[in-house]
């Protein structure tokens, strides 16, 4: 399918939609960007970027600049609650063509926003959309009163899509029964070039290192009975923070101590959308699968969309034709990582004392006695390269 003076309206300025927009325009159509806010910033702190989303953005053309703005991941070490190493994943045995960074998000959005104005790709900030109709050519309906339309529309507008119910139906997440902490700290502790998971009876803390070792980003999650609203923008007081961590060592209280405000959300688990795709509209990133942050892929997972959305649409003779692929190209693997992110919280949280020394045991000796099959069992997701 020639896209060519294809005219593409995307929903939403992130990292999905801003990395949809980058790969469409290299295959020449005509793309613009709705944004609701004021300017194109994303809320959040780090992210890391595995080798499969890596891979996105180095077909994208900003491999060398994403590699100035982030940090390579040297290991992942998970420990005990007093600080003791549990298991060590050593990163700097993936292959030579795959490299684990740690990113800021708003860097990483930075960097793709000013690569898509250079590549002539309008961007609309203060356009909030009230309504998409699917269509030969779709519509699109602004909480302004102003209307518009496209040959096609994606909605990469996150967990609160618009477009998400009018294919699906409207659908009710449930509380998975746990709430997250989100902060960025100086890296006064000199934490290393690795990301920590620090397990405890229901809880577990990650953290580490952003913008060249000066910061770290930190994800504090917590099994909790009640929550009212899913949400990016609540606040909380750090006290709170820091006394669910109150038991913790090694350098959790260091970092916690330079909490000041922290962001505070409950987690939700969602269905991955039935529907991807109707006339002239397709969905993108967590619009179509929102993703728990215990496997650290939903940035990546909107990376491989973008690739693959565009691959799908060049790739067919008919536009319905291209959506259809770019869905059954995609639906099976977005479930099966969504599938071992929801299985890996419990495996922080072991409660009972017995279980859970049996378990760190266990892990020891598999991660010192057999290092390189530790590593082999994530091949199905960072080794897959959807711009091969």
């Amino acid at each position: 399918m020639e896209l060519s003076g294809l005219r593409i309206t995307i929903i939403g300025a992130g990292i999905g939609g801003l990395s949809a927009a980058l790969a469409l325009r290299a295959r020449g159509a005509e793309v613009r960007i709705l944004e609701q806010a004021e300017a194109i910033r994303e809320v959040g702190a780090g992210i890391q970027i595995s080798p499969n989303g890596l891979r996105v953005i180095e077909a994208l053309g900003l491999g060398d600049g994403f590699r100035s703005i982030s940090v390579a991941g040297q290991a992942v070490s998970l420990r005990a609650s007093g600080g003791a190493e549990v298991l060590r994943l050593d990163l700097t045995r993936l292959p030579a063509d795959q490299s684990y960074r740690f990113v800021h998000r708003a860097d990483l959005v930075d960097l793709l926003a000013a690569r898509a104005r250079a590549q002539g790709i309008r961007v609309r900030l203060l356009q909030k959309v009230r309504e998409i109709t699917p269509g030969a050519v779709p519509q699109i309906a602004l909480c302004n009163g102003d209307a518009t339309s496209a040959d096609l529309v994606i909605g990469a507008d996150g967990l609160h899509s618009v477009l998400r119910p009018t294919l699906n139906g409207r659908a009710e997440p449930f509380f998975t029964g746990q709430v997250a902490w989100r902060a960025v700290v100086p890296n006064t502790v000199g934490h290393p070039a690795e990301a920590r998971v620090h397990m405890g009876p229901g809880r577990h803390m990650v953290s580490y290192p952003l913008r060249g070792g000066d910061m770290v980003n930190l994800v504090a999650v917590e099994e909790r009975r009640g929550w009212v609203e899913e949400s990016w923008s609540h606040r909380d007081d750090a006290t709170n923070l820091r006394q669910a961590f109150a038991g913790f060592g090694g350098v959790v209280p260091g970092l916690l101590a330079a909490v000041e405000t922290p962001g505070l959300w409950g987690l939700f688990r969602h269905p991955v959308a039935a529907q991807w795709h109707g006339p002239g509209v397709a969905l993108l990133g967590d619009a179509a699968h929102p993703t728990l942050p215990f496997l650290a892929q939903g940035a990546n997972m909107a990376l491989e969309d973008a690739w693959v959305l565009s691959d799908a649409l060049a790739s067919a003779q008919t536009l319905d034709h291209g959506l259809a692929n770019y869905q059954a190209r995609r639906r099976d693997r977005v479930q099966k990582v969504i599938t071992a992110a929801n299985g890996n919280a419990w495996k922080y949280h072991l409660r009972n004392p017995l279980v859970r020394g049996v378990a760190h045991l266990g892990l020891g000796v598999v991660g010192r006695m057999a290092p390189g099959a530790m590593m082999r069992q994530f091949d199905w997701l960072y080794a897959h390269d959807v711009t091969a």
